[in-house]
């Protein structure tokens, strides 16, 4: 297994009176995908918000790289190799796919062999490059919410929920692009209620419940386990086909 480029350990949120995460440990290897599951209002987003340092651990300590980010700001976050691809993608909807990758481009111009790389990636987002983001389609959108996250060199990418509302062919784009991003060994940590997606590109698994982490191990073996998929999330990837 290889080491762990994010830990978790005992983490706790609290957002206003509510208590979100309670204790939460894990950990994501380095160059792999870590996937993050469970049901809706487990904790899930306010985890990655809470590494991004969107929300404040009230207790716990976070580790990227071996070093403690709990604490800091998100722009000192983000400027250590932390990248966050939100639920609601974060573009702005009046600027073309071009600007908006200019604006997430942070060091300068942009490289013209790391767009063809993000080309090959998501193909309409050369096809509609000039056109505003708000009149990319979902899954279109969607693909050039993660393209900003990846403009740039990033060690470690946060992405939430990344097909939710789209459709089955849009999913299958989307499962192939992350898929391809494994294969540069670029580290993810995904937040997917898609269970035959999260079992398709997802090497290590977490399980979270009421603000909880219930189970920790390979992605595989979890796949395998319809009996344990029942019991950590009531439902089982077979059922997701």
């Amino acid at each position: 297994m290889p080491e762990p480029l994010l830990t978790l350990e005992g983490v706790h949120t609290h957002i206003a009176q509510y208590h979100i995460l309670q204790g939460v440990s894990f950990a994501v290897p380095e160059g792999g995908i870590t996937v993050l599951l469970g049901r809706n209002g487990a904790g899930k987003t306010t985890c990655l918000r809470t590494i991004m340092g969107l929300w404040r651990a009230s207790q716990g300590r976070i580790a990227f790289g071996g070093e403690s980010i709990a604490g800091l700001d998100t722009p000192t976050i983000a400027r250590r190799g932390i990248a966050y691809v939100p639920e609601n993608m974060g573009l702005f909807t009046d600027l073309t796919v071009h600007e908006n990758l200019v604006l997430a481009a942070r060091s300068g111009p942009l490289d013209a062999a790391r767009l063809d790389w993000l080309f090959a990636l998501f193909p309409p987002l050369k096809t509609f490059w000039t056109l505003p983001a708000g009149n990319l389609s979902g899954g279109q959108k969607q693909m050039l919410s993660v393209a900003r996250a990846l403009i740039e060199p990033r060690r470690l990418i946060l992405i939430d929920e990344p097909t939710k509302g789209l459709a089955p062919a849009i999913v299958k784009s989307m499962t192939t692009a992350i898929a391809g991003l494994k294969r540069t060994s670029t580290t993810i940590l995904l937040v997917e209620q898609n269970f035959a997606m999260a079992r398709d590109v997802g090497d290590t698994v977490a399980v979270m419940d009421d603000g909880r982490i219930v189970h920790t191990g390979g992605m595989a073996a979890l796949a395998a386990d319809a009996a344990l998929q029942e019991r950590l999330m009531g439902l089982s990837l077979e059922a997701h086909q």
